[in-house]
């Protein structure tokens, strides 16, 4: 136990508590995530609701850019899953004695519950607001994962029981947003859809064969 903490970084030593203690608070509905702003990689993180892990890209974005006024606390504003859970999510920047950024700390809630119980619990329904470009615009697993979303919410139809159509109306949504300009966005897009990355490819190869085919005079 000692060598393990040894071995932590030390704003993981330090936020850990705090962290822990809000997960154990909202769990299991809360993912609470621990940042680095100096190598936009994931530190720690608490009840994870995706596939990322310590040590996985960030993608926050330029820090100095966020809005001064807002005293290093932004949100509640809105995230969406690629199976269709909507997020009220808390970012705060964390910072060292000389009042540089340390760690940047998320808090994601999963609003299921309060969604399938809002005659009861909409009181606890936190508003959103527009979520901070500087933090997320480079964010492209993100995108992904909105766009599916999306898709799974006007449909109804969840991802289990997407038909070849669906997969291929939502590749061209994620193709319009320009997701796969982006190297490894595949077999995330993969994962997300559960479905093979040769799917993937051979969805998209259709998919632009026949936009370009539409195309021609």
């Amino acid at each position: 136990m000692g060598n393990a903490e040894e071995g932590q970084d030390p704003r993981v030593r330090m936020w850990s508590p705090v962290c822990r203690a809000v997960a154990l608070l909202l769990g299991p509905y809360a993912e609470v995530v621990l940042h680095d702003p100096e190598t936009d990689r994931v530190l720690e993180i608490w009840n994870p609701m995706t596939s990322r892990g310590p040590g996985d890209p960030s993608l926050l974005g330029e820090l100095d850019e966020l809005d001064p006024s807002a005293r290093d606390v932004y949100g509640p504003y809105e995230k969406l899953l690629a199976d269709g859970r909507r997020l009220s999510s808390v970012s705060a920047v964390l910072r060292d004695a000389r009042g540089e950024p340390s760690a940047v700390l998320c808090i994601n809630l999963d609003r299921t519950p309060l969604e399938q119980a809002a005659a009861v619990l909409s009181a606890f329904g936190a508003p959103t607001v527009k979520g901070p470009e500087p933090l997320f615009e480079q964010d492209w697993s993100e995108r992904i994962q909105h766009v599916i979303g999306t898709y799974v919410r006007e449909t109804g139809r969840p991802i289990e029981r997407m038909t070849r159509q669906d997969r291929l109306a939502v590749l061209g949504r994620l193709d319009e947003a320009r997701v796969f300009a982006v190297r490894r966005a595949t077999p995330v897009v993969a994962g997300a859809l559960r479905v093979s990355r040769s799917t993937v490819y051979g969805l998209l190869t259709e998919l632009r064969a026949s936009s370009a085919k539409d195309r021609q005079p």
